[in-house]
């Protein structure tokens, strides 16, 4: 497969989604989760979760599921703050005690986008994400049966923005890039990596809570209501 996008007019056949905020947030997000599962450690805290999410990709590769990336991550954050990594790892417990990824809440029409777009288009998922934590999301969405195919980057391959899992995803849909969009909601992982493998992308700009940058997206979506009647028909 190309990674130009050789026919932008072709029609569209399938259809890929991210699912973190794109899809789906979290009920309880982290910067909820972290204070408390500080505080049933009975310590204070020594970092924030955004430093866990700063540091979560250096853990992909040396852990087979979220659970243990997150011992891993905590561990690291504990020793780099002159504290005890075993009470990093405890933190981590309490966190994934608290956590539960059925718990998530749909965004604006994406439910709506995913059964309308299923009429006429292959449909299918690219996310970073451990495939555990993935599915689990996926099924508090009640959409676990709803795509063809699901590629959890960073575990079945390199993570996005690489091309590999847009074209491991077309390539069990057996369709062509140029006949493919992406939704995400990220510019540096879904638009980047969306138009590496040589797909159009559909970007949710509401979700991502910034403006337009390089590279600028095929399209931009205010919510996946704007998929109801898809910008590629018009």
């Amino acid at each position: 497969m190309s990674d130009a996008l050789s026919d932008p007019d072709a029609p569209v056949e399938a259809v890929l989604f991210d699912v973190d905020d794109t899809l789906c947030r979290y009920r309880r997000p982290g910067a909820e989760l972290l204070p408390v599962a500080f505080d049933r450690v009975g310590v204070e805290p020594f970092f924030d979760v955004e430093d866990y999410h700063e540091r979560y990709p250096e853990f992909v590769a040396e852990t087979d599921d979220v659970v243990s990336l997150r011992e891993a991550c905590f561990a690291t954050l504990a020793t780099e703050r002159g504290r005890d990594p075993a009470v990093g790892r405890r933190v981590a417990e309490a966190y994934a005690a608290e956590r539960d990824h059925r718990n998530v809440r749909p965004l604006p029409g994406a439910l709506e986008a995913v059964e309308r777009l299923a009429a006429d288009h292959r449909l299918g998922v690219v996310t970073n994400g451990s495939p555990s934590m993935q599915r689990e999301k996926l099924a508090g969405l009640g959409l676990d049966d709803a795509f063809e195919t699901v590629v959890f980057a960073g575990y079945d391959t390199a993570p996005k923005p690489d091309p590999e899992p847009f074209r491991r995803a077309l390539g069990a849909l057996s369709v062509e890039p140029e006949r493919a969009v992406h939704v995400g909601n990220s510019i540096g992982s879904d638009v980047a990596g969306g138009h590496a493998a040589g797909v159009r992308t559909a970007w949710l700009a509401d979700a991502a809570g910034s403006t337009t940058s390089d590279p600028e997206p095929t399209y931009t979506l205010s919510s996946l209501v704007d998929l109801h009647a898809p910008p590629w028909r018009r």
